[in-house]
């Protein structure tokens, strides 16, 4: 079978993604060096002579305190070592601190990771590569990290704490581990899983601390850094840029423009920067700041201060200045000695609009390199595409789409009408030749009774797919069944699947079998056989 598609013909892709990968000289002045190999020894240069050896002293220290929390694997203690030196390097890619890691793709984020620093090492062997998943512990949106799916039943965390979501606590959480763990059943994997599930929400106060966990007993013996920003000495090293945010409102200036020259180029804005990108953090309280008559406010409290006190609040506290999704890449290219992102589609969206914010801010900007995707499907499930006479590309057509064209493939009967139609053109060319010889209304009745035969055509042509769309009800049941395991409510599988079930259908190797096929600079959407 096909091992992997064009983005293009998934139908599950924008404009402007599609348009990246083609290199679209429309997005040209939007971003800086586009992901291939040859590009990321420019970008390597650049990002050398900016980030300096304290901050990477900053980094390591931070580092060997941050993995004080877990048994720490050789191969990450290595990496952690690496910082120090001046040709060691990131690769980035973040998300929201989903629980029990939330949809597949999550999965797929770290793995493009990993594996870009795989390839740029035999790529640059001098240098070193280091993968960091950067943890959006900060973030408020509770809504959107509180459940996963698992074989179709939406499993939820359900809790009253408010606040930054990493701050939260798990203790609310382990009666959902428990029914988690029992739908797991007892297979070998399966009790690998329960084990670092258990572990992870039951043996670590908050969220940060129990996704920092998991992440790491799933990816530590790949070399995979775990960054949890919200930390005083890194936030220090942002003071200036915070500032530029505060009282020249740098970042909205910046990105509204550039987010003005992306909707002329037809495309849409991702997201609208505020006055001010910053939110005021506490623990219970992650609250965007406002400037209102001569006063900075924190939206929903009493609590203010004026300009100087803000100046002197920000050096004393820095920690208590959280960024938003405007200022977050900033802050992120400023601490860590980073070549490139890795995201979704609707991350890179808004990084396009980031490019003459960052050149302002004299802070390097990363080279956008698209997650790889990937469908999963089982040797059973492959038969059933064969026994159905499908190819993989059919399954990623929408509802209609897919049951037309299976009617047309089984249907003894020819549906399609083209050639009658054709014929009728040909028959009215002749009237309308007949018609010029007479007067103007005859040539209008000669365009009306076409116009009437092709509505008759096209309406019996569809009346014949209805029909043979009932007598081969049966076939478009299971192939429809078949479509739905692959397609839950016609989503991509990535976006809607926990990582759960396949690792414990794959026998344990799905990491491994993820960690083998997708390759980052492919730009390619993957298609992946399991056992």
């Amino acid at each position: 079978m096909q091992e992997d598609l064009p983005y293009c013909k998934t139908g599950f892709f924008s404009e402007l993604i599609l348009d990246y990968l083609d290199q679209n000289p429309k997005l040209e002045s939007f971003y800086s060096h586009f992901p291939t190999i040859e590009n990321f020894g420019k970008q390597i240069k650049n990002k050398k002579s900016q980030f300096t050896k304290s901050k990477r002293e900053i980094l390591h220290t931070y580092f060997k305190k941050q993995y004080q929390l877990v048994s720490t694997d050789a191969v990450v203690e290595g990496q952690i070592s690496s910082l120090l030196d001046a040709d060691t390097f990131t690769v980035t890619t973040g998300h929201q601190l989903n629980i029990f890691t939330g949809p597949l793709y999550f999965l797929y984020k770290i793995v493009s990771t990993i594996n870009l620093c795989k390839e740029l090492k035999q790529a640059y062997p001098t240098f070193n590569f280091v993968p960091v998943y950067w943890m959006a512990t900060e973030d408020h949106d509770f809504d959107e990290i509180s459940f996963f799916h698992h074989k179709k039943q939406k499993m939820i965390w359900e809790q009253k704490e408010e606040g930054a979501v990493g701050r939260m606590k798990t203790k609310s959480m382990h009666q959902l581990v428990d029914d988690f763990c029992e739908k797991l059943g007892n297979s070998e994997p399966a009790m690998k899983l329960k084990s670092i599930f258990i572990k992870s929400y039951k043996y670590h106060e908050t969220l940060a601390e129990a996704t920092f966990y998991l992440v790491n007993e799933l990816f530590a013996s790949e070399g995979l850094l775990i960054i949890d920003a919200d930390q005083p000495e890194l936030k220090r090293q942002a003071i200036s840029y915070f500032e530029k945010d505060l009282f020249a409102n740098l970042a909205e200036n910046k990105v509204h423009q550039t987010s003005t020259q992306l909707h002329k180029q037809g495309y849409p804005t991702q997201v609208n920067p505020r006055n001010i990108n910053l939110f005021y953090l506490k623990d219970g309280l992650r609250e965007r700041i406002i400037f209102e008559e001569n006063k900075f406010l924190v939206v929903g409290t009493s609590i203010r201060f004026s300009k100087e006190e803000m100046k002197t609040e920000l050096q004393n506290y820095p920690e208590r200045f959280s960024p938003n999704v405007i200022l977050r890449p900033l802050y992120q290219e400023v601490i860590l000695p980073n070549l490139c992102y890795i995201g979704g589609g609707g991350e890179l969206a808004y990084w396009f609009q980031l490019k003459d914010y960052f050149q302002s801010s004299k802070v390097e900007f990363p080279i956008l390199l698209l997650r790889n995707s990937a469908l999963l499907y089982s040797k059973i499930q492959a038969k059933k595409i064969k026994k159905l006479n499908l190819n993989l590309e059919d399954l990623f057509l929408d509802e209609v789409s897919f049951k037309e064209k299976i009617t047309h493939q089984i249907s003894s009967i020819d549906i399609d009408f083209s050639d009658q139609k054709k014929f009728l053109a040909k028959q009215f060319e002749e009237l309308y030749q007949v018609a010029t010889q007479t007067d103007a209304s005859f040539k209008g009745a000669v365009a009306a009774q076409e116009q009437k035969q092709k509505n008759g055509l096209e309406h019996l042509e569809k009346r014949l797919l209805k029909a043979q769309k009932r007598k081969h009800e049966d076939f478009l049941k299971r192939a429809t069944k078949l479509q739905l395991s692959l397609f839950p409510n016609y989503l991509l599988q990535e976006r809607h699947d926990n990582f759960s079930f396949y690792f414990v259908e794959s026998k344990g190797e799905l990491i491994n079998l993820l960690l083998s096929k997708l390759r980052p600079l492919e730009l390619k959407f993957d298609l992946i056989q399991y056992d």
